[in-house]
């Protein structure tokens, strides 16, 4: 599967609100040029809640194509339907993608068993390895490392996204699951903490604005040179806390068309433009950059 430093992708719209593959093809060369390792389409940061089924098996479809086998293409497949979500796998498992990021159901609160019944349900479906994604923040649903320790037991499961931002969690499930289990970080602020403590990797909103940059930390870590990781990621802390400045992925498809990588910030309801207060923010944030980089 994937290590070292993955884009969870936005999804570029047109100003009708369709998907627009001209700028999802023009950011897969880009993210293959910059050193990103694989892409993530379809996820929160896609805006996959807006997303029809149809849509998710084209936007795959598309991407897969286009990547030629250049990079790896996940795909997300959760949802917080264990039916919908089967169907979504199934269907996905015809498309060229590389894997699957399957969110925890969201908003139903299940039981640890009605978590494990709901990934094996998944897992029984899929052809594809898949990497669960733990984002209580979002979901509030949890994935206890005692939980994911007994789906790292089923063979498609092989990795997690980890957004929690808790990072004794590296160690803790290190210890309980098996040797070759990868554990990528979801939050940018700690993520290249997280790799540091054992951690494979990152699946990245930051790297959508800063891919070569976010590269060059995992290139670092994986070379153990970590005091220049460190350095490195210390010159995007502010970016990695402006991003969120409102709810994902407001600021980060503002950012992407500040700096000319999109035509637009189109997002579909319920999700609406950044504020000028949060453009002021990320404006600040990528211009403080260019003393840093001369390009993003």
């Amino acid at each position: 599967m994937i290590k070292g430093s993955s884009v969870a992708l936005v999804t570029p719209f047109t100003i009708n609100e369709s998907i627009d593959y001209s700028a999802v093809a023009q950011l897969i060369d880009w993210h293959v040029e910059q050193g990103t390792k694989a892409i993530v389409v379809a996820g929160t940061t896609g805006e996959s809640a807006t997303l029809a089924k149809e849509e998710v098996i084209e936007l795959a479809t598309f991407s897969a194509k286009h990547s030629n086998g250049r990079i790896k293409i996940i795909a997300g497949n959760g949802t917080n339907c264990t039916k919908s979500a089967v169907a979504l796998t199934q269907a996905l498992n015809n498309t060229g993608i590389d894997g699957l990021l399957t969110v925890t159901p969201y908003y139903n609160k299940p039981t640890e068993q009605g978590l494990y019944d709901h990934y094996k349900a998944i897992h029984d479906a899929s052809r594809l390895p898949i990497t669960l994604y733990n984002v209580p923040s979002r979901t509030a649903c949890d994935m206890s490392v005692e939980l994911v320790a007994r789906l790292s037991e089923l063979k498609q499961v092989v990795a997690i996204k980890d957004a929690t931002g808790e990072l004794k969690r590296v160690r803790e499930l290190r210890d309980n699951c098996p040797e070759d289990f990868i554990l990528l970080s979801g939050d940018d602020v700690s993520g290249t903490e997280f790799c540091k403590l054992g951690g494979d990797g990152v699946i990245s909103v930051t790297a959508n604005v800063v891919p070569k940059q976010m590269a060059q930390i995992q290139k670092l870590i994986n070379k153990k040179e970590f005091q220049q990781a460190q350095l490195l990621d210390e010159t995007l802390a502010q970016l990695h806390k402006d991003l969120f400045v409102e709810s994902n992925p407001i600021p980060v498809k503002w950012a992407l068309k500040y700096v000319k990588r999109i035509s637009n910030a189109k997002l579909r309801l319920p999700l609406t433009e950044l504020s000028s207060v949060g453009q002021s923010k990320i404006t600040k944030a990528l211009n403080d950059l260019t003393h840093n980089f001369q390009e993003y």
